[in-house]
């Protein structure tokens, strides 16, 4: 058993490495360039922003839309501490403490508000949400309104890589974990979880601090590709983005998050001529998943080398059996 688990994560781990090495050869030879980079920056930044929240309203069933707030933490921290030591180890310190600072803000606001549950819980974390944004639009340092210019740029390829993996590989693992198994239980039942003495407040606030950790890391990114920030960018919009791709993919599913976050940026990178009609098409597309699909595309599975297996087997039985069909004919 432990063979084959090992075989599983070496062939996963080839498949990263060979990704990796494809993108980064297209991005030499300027296949990739500057317009498809940024499509892809947009896109990591998602997938970091969705799965996270996953953590939060998927896995551990707590309704948040705060989640823009925590990413603008990490955004303006890191964009400050990289303005003041352009360099990549300023960057990385950046990051780190750009992430730190989200997670504070969200152990301190999950505190009290994870005592809420549903519509009450999201209208708290809203709010605070929009606190963060008016402190951001009111402060000098953050240059109020006119937000902040030519922030050094330091993420290419290899660091959006690096931390996106690194996010799906880190949040997955604590789902697989006593903890993770906590927090699934909490969104199937709270007062049973409590009951079979989990501690429900401490592993809400964990799992909401893990998720705003990541969300400023997404913010940290992205001040450092787009090398431009404002309040503007993290407000409900932002939010509502998230939660849909989450919604989309499938609440409780990292693969689906990662799914829908390619998805929907390849769609609005082709709305992009038709600005006003992108959220049109998103409420059109939402309703239909809700009518047609409301577990999302994924549901709560995740994509696995089996699971490739098996519909590889039934594609290829299905060839064969019409194959059949016509030979007898």
């Amino acid at each position: 058993m432990k063979g084959i688990m090992k075989n599983r994560t070496l062939l996963k781990s080839l498949i990263l490495l060979a990704g990796f090495a494809v993108v980064q050869l297209l991005v030499f030879v300027d296949v990739i360039d500057s317009y498809i980079m940024g499509i892809i920056a947009r896109t990591c930044i998602n997938i970091i922003l969705a799965v996270s929240l996953n953590l939060i309203t998927g896995f551990t069933g707590q309704f948040s839309l705060g989640h823009a707030g925590f990413m603008s933490i990490g955004a303006y921290v890191c964009a400050i501490t990289t303005f003041r030591y352009p360099t990549i180890p300023g960057f990385i310190a950046g990051v780190l403490l750009g992430a730190i600072c989200a997670a504070i803000v969200g152990a301190l606001v999950g505190l009290p508000t994870l005592r809420l549950r549903g519509d009450y819980l999201a209208i708290a974390t809203l709010g605070m949400a929009e606190i963060i944004r008016i402190l951001f639009l009111n402060m000098k340092i953050t240059n109020g309104a006119a937000g902040l210019i030519n922030i050094p740029q330091f993420v290419n390829w290899p660091w959006l890589f690096i931390f996106t993996v690194g996010t799906i590989v880190l949040i997955s693992n604590y789902i697989k974990s006593a903890h993770g198994r906590a927090c699934i239980s909490i969104r199937e039942d709270e007062i049973a979880s409590e009951s079979m003495g989990i501690n429900t407040t401490r592993t809400k606030v964990t799992a909401f601090t893990i998720g705003a950790f990541f969300a400023g890391i997404a913010g940290a990114l992205y001040a450092s590709y787009f090398f431009f920030i404002k309040p503007d960018l993290f407000g409900f919009q932002k939010s509502i983005d998230v939660l849909v791709i989450v919604v989309f993919g499938g609440m409780g599913s990292i693969s689906g998050s990662v799914i829908a976050a390619v998805l929907l940026e390849v769609i609005s990178t082709m709305l992009q001529s038709i600005v006003e009609l992108r959220m049109v098409f998103y409420a059109i597309m939402l309703v239909i998943i809700m009518l047609f699909r409301p577990q999302g595309l994924m549901g709560s599975k995740e994509l696995t080398v089996i699971m490739f297996k098996e519909q590889a087997g039934k594609l290829f039985g299905r060839i064969r059996s019409v194959g059949g069909k016509g030979g007898k004919a």
